[in-house]
Formats: C-alpha cells, sequence, structure tokens
C-alpha cells in the first residue's frame, strides 16, 4: 500500500498575480465610478443650495417691501381715520365752533356756543337758555315732558368745544 502525503493545498486561483490586478481594478474603479456619481449628486445639491438661497433672498426682500407698505398703509389708514372722525364724529358727539350752532338728539336739541371759550369754561346756549359750563358739567334739559336730554361736556379748547347729547324718554314718577 503506499501511503499518501499530504500535498500542500492545490494553488489557488485568488492567489494568481492577475486575480489579485483583477480585484484591485475593480476596486479602484469601483472607488472612481462612485466618485463620479457621488460628484453629480453634490452639483444637484450645490445647484440646489443656491436655487434656495437666492428665493431666500428674494422672499426677505418680498417681506421687508410688504412690511414697508403695510407700513405705510397702517399710517395711512390711521390718517384717514382720524379725518373721518373729525368729519363724523362718535354717535351722539358733536364738535362746536364758537359762535355756531347745531341740532343735536335727532333735532330735540339747539345747542350753540357764544363767544369764544375762555380758560374756565364755555357759555352754551341750549334750547334759548345761556349757561356758562366747564369741562365735566352736564346741562340737563326737558324739551317736552316725555323726554329727558342731557348734555355734557367733555373738553374744550381756543378753537372748539366736543360734547355729548343724547335724549331719552321721561321716567315716569
Amino acid at each position: 500500500m503506499s501511503t499518501r502525503q499530504n500535498d500542500p493545498a492545490p494553488p489557488s486561483r485568488l492567489r494568481s498575480p492577475a486575480a489579485i490586478v483583477l480585484i484591485l481594478f475593480i476596486m479602484v474603479s469601483g472607488y472612481f465610478w462612485g466618485r463620479q456619481f457621488n460628484a453629480r449628486d453634490i452639483q444637484q445639491r450645490d445647484a440646489a443650495i443656491q436655487q434656495l438661497q437666492s428665493d431666500g433672498q428674494r422672499l426677505a426682500a418680498d417681506i421687508a417691501d410688504q412690511n414697508a407698505n403695510l407700513t405705510a398703509l397702517r399710517a395711512e389708514l390711521t390718517s384717514t381715520k382720524a379725518a373721518l372722525d373729525a368729519i363724523m364724529p362718535s354717535q351722539n358727539t358733536y364738535n362746536i365752533n364758537p359762535n355756531q350752532s347745531l341740532l343735536a338728539a335727532d333735532g330735540r336739541l339747539t345747542i350753540g356756543m357764544v363767544g369764544s371759550p375762555g380758560n374756565d369754561g364755555i357759555n352754551l346756549n341750549v334750547n334759548g337758555k345761556q349757561q356758562k359750563v366747564a369741562a365735566g358739567d352736564v346741562i340737563r334739559v326737558s324739551p317736552d315732558a316725555s323726554t329727558a336730554c342731557r348734555v355734557q361736556i367733555q373738553s374744550f379748547d381756543m378753537f372748539k368745544a366736543v360734547l355729548v347729547a343724547s335724549c331719552a324718554a321721561a321716567k315716569s314718577q
């Protein structure tokens, strides 16, 4: 019988220089192919970032313009409201100038300011009765038995007086 000697392992294909070169070639080409593939993604990402930055700058400029426009519109609204309030004051609130008369409280009261306002008060004629009044004073008038009217002086200056005049049904006693 013959004894079999252990032969070293048969030469492997992976140990051959051609196989090693092939593996290195695959690895290097895979590396460069991956870099090229990623380079396209990076270029697309950079282009998207630039687009977003320019959009952000444009939107920031739009917001600044809109804020400036909003501020201008608010100022215009405030001045328009002030002008409207000067023309049409709050309900039952009247501005009266010196030596001017007006009908108030749905025509039930005739109110006139006699002369210019003084430092301590104004001369007010309410339905033919002249009275000297100061800011905060209230004049009560009954044009007829079923109506009670009230005239309150809110404020006055050298050029006008602001008063509130209203009428209601008189309370029965």
